[in-house]
């Protein structure tokens, strides 16, 4: 697990899940496994040497009209509420609700003083 501060996990924003899944098996190996998501979609975790590498999350849905496909990376962070009253104090903005993932962690999705988009996550375990 990442400590404190440290890029904890990075996940693919993408439209075509299953061109994403095809494209990265066949140019890095990635095979997957499936996990459900509250909304009903299925996330899909990418493993390398039988362990968990990134992630793919599906944003063909209408709430996600204007995210763009891209690379979202989580820095891991001691504690994602008090961090969060911290960086809203210097300047970001959150951009959802922080939210909890079951077996997985606190989350808080970040818009950086500067405009740059960050998850921050407080892993379980």
């Amino acid at each position: 697990m990442a400590a404190h501060g440290h890029f904890h996990w990075n996940e693919l924003l993408a439209r075509n899940i299953e061109g994403a899944k095809d494209f990265y098996a066949k140019t890095i190996g990635w095979s997957y496994q499936p996990m459900a998501i509250a909304d009903g979609a299925t996330y899909w975790v990418a493993i390398m040497d039988g362990k968990p590498v990134a992630g793919l999350f599906p944003i063909d849905r209408p709430e996600f009209s204007g995210v763009p496909e891209c690379w979202m990376s989580y820095l891991a962070v001691d504690n994602v509420d008090e961090r969060v009253k911290q960086a809203i104090a210097a300047g970001a903005k959150l951009m959802k609700p922080i939210f909890d993932v079951p077996d997985v962690g606190r989350i808080a999705i970040l818009a950086e003083p500067g405009g740059a988009v960050v998850g921050w996550i407080t892993p379980v375990g």
